[in-house]
């Protein structure tokens, strides 16, 4: 920051260093008043030496206070190189050519001339102040200026401060060639309007451009001048209304006479006239006639009928260029006249009264909709508005559109908006090494396109599109240059192309995988686990219990056979005191009786680990042998359990026993304890030999 600091001042005093005598301001042409001050500017750079002033070439001298010359000084600070020259007062002889002039430098400014003005004297009006007149007979008016005068002053008529014409002019001149006195004649022929008027006689010139002024009044005599007036003028049929004819006449009035729609109204005979109104004065105006020994006026006067502004002709659309003027025109009809006000679409501020808007030396910001809009009427009727646009025809106006970051070696797209009026000749894309106006052109391909909305009064829009495929290094480092031009100039804007890493995506992206490579590995796990659960409880689709008998009769008895006949079963019973049964980890379930009071028993809950049930008893189905002879004798529970085992490694919770014996076990033996079961793959499931041999021999039933 410091280097770039020191190199600017390092060239800002070389420059100054380097710099020659020379002129920051010159004298230019100046006209004063005669007695007033006249200041002629003089400054000077690099450059403090003499300074002098000269007038018609002749030195006034160095000095600031110039002596000799007591009218005459210098002011200003000499070290910054200001030397201003003033006179006061001025006098005519100071109309003069002035030069401000660096001797030691040998520099002289351009000329400044002074010219000294001498304002008029008031004019004289022959026969005023007051001037005797007939009316109707033409008369002449003579308006005189004397004195000397610089320029030569100007003579105008006025009448209630509006100008009148028909004034003849002209000026005699002296000897030695200087104006003498100048003269304005105003020929007219009075009215009895003219009586008691007031005409004003103005001597006008650049020393006193308001003039001085000379005032007369007429006076006439005339025939009654009538004034005819309704009040209201706005009725409605059976309200009163009164009628007043006033008259100024010379002489004095005599007499009235009053008509309506031509017919003498009786009764009537002074200037004041009260009558109930109808229909009929709406077409029947109504008259007044007043007389005196001049002569006589008639006036006349309809009710007036208000109606609501209507609107005539509408403001139509403007187009100029900038810095013209733009006018528009808006005409209502009404009656009162209704108030017209212009204002811009949007904004209350009111730009102009009337049926013209003009808008001076119009910019890009006065481009927009303007609205022509009349009031409603008394009678609340009628009004409303009017629009029209103003397109001011300027140079594009180029803007920026946002461009996505690209990646690098990936497509790209750069836009930018163009309004313009009159419309673009072209839209380019320029770069370092390259320019492209459509089309394409190695990596870039250039489209336009039609905005979809163009600002109000700046001319259609155009988007401009420049596409990049491939980009490269280069391209989001140099800046990409969009333009365009009209037959007014041309516009352009810089657009810059941003660019996005692929390392925050790969982090994302990685983050997410392991995110979803974590729930799935759980989900895998939860189901893998409940499968291998599943399947050690429904391998082999039964569920097994070996019981081991007696000692002496494990290696003698068979298989027991079933009953067919009866259905009793022969299967071994086991008696126990079930007082201190010993109940699943989860609850015992309700029992319940298995024969629904057929043989008025009690179903027994069995634990696939062998664990008592609370019914007194263990009923065990006919035996299924599962191996060859002298092996334990296994029991089938499974088609009495009738529930899906829980998914569970060493127990599991069944159902109530159900039985179509006709008998029950009402007791059974508890074992001294019980082992886990053996889970070997060369192992039935719940091998009875595993757990302690009851401490008795036989297992009983009972019925």
């Amino acid at each position: 920051m410091l280097v770039p600091t020191l190199l600017v001042l390092f060239f800002c005093l070389r420059g100054r260093a380097g710099l020659s005598p020379h002129f920051l301001q010159q004298p230019e042409d100046l006209v004063v008043l005669l007695g007033d001050e006249a200041r002629l500017p003089c400054a000077l750079g690099a450059y403090w030496g003499l300074v002098q002033w000269t007038k018609d070439g002749l030195a006034l001298g160095g000095e600031r206070d110039l002596p000799g010359w007591s009218r005459y000084w210098i002011s200003g600070n000499a070290v910054s190189g200001q030397h201003d020259l003033h006179i006061r007062p001025v006098e005519l002889e100071d109309q003069a050519s002035y030069e401000c002039q660096a001797t030691q430098a040998g520099l002289r400014s351009r000329p400044a001339q002074l010219h000294v003005l001498v304002p008029p004297e008031a004019p004289q009006v022959l026969g005023g102040p007051s001037v005797s007149l007939v009316a109707g007979i033409p008369a002449n008016l003579t308006c005189r200026s004397r004195g000397d005068a610089r320029p030569t002053p100007e003579l105008l008529w006025f009448r209630d401060g509006v100008r009148l014409d028909g004034a003849t002019f002209h000026q005699t001149l002296l000897k030695e060639g200087t104006t003498g006195s100048v003269e304005s004649i105003l020929s007219l022929t009075p009215s009895s309007h003219d009586d008691g008027a007031t005409l004003v006689c103005r001597a006008r010139s650049q020393a006193m451009p308001a003039g001085k002024d000379t005032a007369v009044t007429l006076s006439l005599q005339y025939p009654p001048v009538v004034t005819l007036s309704a009040e209201p003028q706005t009725v409605q049929e059976g309200e009163k209304v009164t009628f007043r004819c006033q008259a100024t006449a010379q002489p004095p009035v005599t007499g009235y006479r009053w008509a309506k729609g031509g017919s003498p109204v009786l009764g009537a005979r002074g200037p004041m006239l009260v009558v109930v109104a109808d229909a009929s004065f709406l077409t029947a105006p109504v008259s007044c006639e007043v007389s005196n020994a001049v002569g006589s006026a008639n006036r006349s006067t309809a009710l007036d009928v208000q109606f609501g502004p209507i609107l005539q002709a509408k403001p139509k659309p403007v187009s100029v260029d900038l810095g013209n003027d733009a006018f528009f025109t808006c005409v209502w009809r009404g009656n009162p006249l209704p108030r017209v006000t212009w204002t811009r679409r949007g904004d209350a501020q009111v730009l102009a009264s009337g049926p013209t808007l003009r808008l001076p030396a119009v910019g890009p910001e006065d481009a927009g909709d303007y609205v022509c809009k009349a009031e409603p009427g008394l009678s609340g009727l009628g009004g409303g508005a009017a629009e029209a646009r103003l397109t001011v025809n300027a140079p594009p106006v180029v803007t920026a559109l946002h461009s996505a970051p690209a990646f690098l070696r990936g497509p790209a797209r750069l836009q930018c908006l163009v309004f313009a009026s009159p419309a673009p000749e072209a839209v380019i894309w320029s770069w370092d090494d390259g320019f492209l106006a459509a089309g394409s052109r190695g990596r870039f391909l250039v489209e336009t396109f039609p905005a979809p909305e163009g600002r109000g009064g700046q001319g259609p829009g155009l988007i401009s599109v420049l596409h990049i495929s491939g980009t490269q290094e280069s391209d989001f480092s140099r800046g990409f240059n969009c333009s365009a031009r009209n037959r007014l100039g041309e516009g352009g804007t810089r657009v810059s192309l941003g660019r996005r890493d692929l390392l925050p995506m790969v982090r994302i992206v990685a983050g997410v995988a392991a995110v979803a490579m974590t729930l799935l590995l759980i989900i895998t796990g939860v189901v893998l686990c409940c499968w291998r659960h599943s399947k050690a409880s429904f391998s082999n689709q039964k569920n097994l219990v070996r019981i081991l008998g007696s000692s002496d009769a494990s290696s003698s008895r068979g298989h027991e056979e079933e009953e067919t006949g009866n259905g009793e079963d022969q299967g071994p019973i086991v008696h126990t005191d079930h007082s201190d049964l010993v109940l699943d980890e989860e609850g015992a379930l309700e029992a319940k009786d298995p024969t629904n009071g057929y043989y008025k028993v009690r179903g027994v809950s069995v634990s696939l680990s062998l664990g008592e049930a609370p019914g007194g008893g263990l009923f065990l189905p006919p035996s299924s042998p599962l191996g060859p002879p002298g092996t334990p004798t296994f029991y089938d529970f499974n088609p009495h359990l009738g529930m899906v085992p829980a998914c569970r490694l060493y127990r599991a919770r069944a159902g109530y026993l159900t039985t179509p014996h006709p008998r029950a076990f009402t007791s059974y033996i508890k074992p001294t304890s019980f082992g886990p079961p053996d889970l070997a793959p060369s192992t039935p499931p719940f091998p009875y030999a595993a757990f302690p041999t009851p401490s008795h021999p036989r297992l009983q039933t009972h019925v």
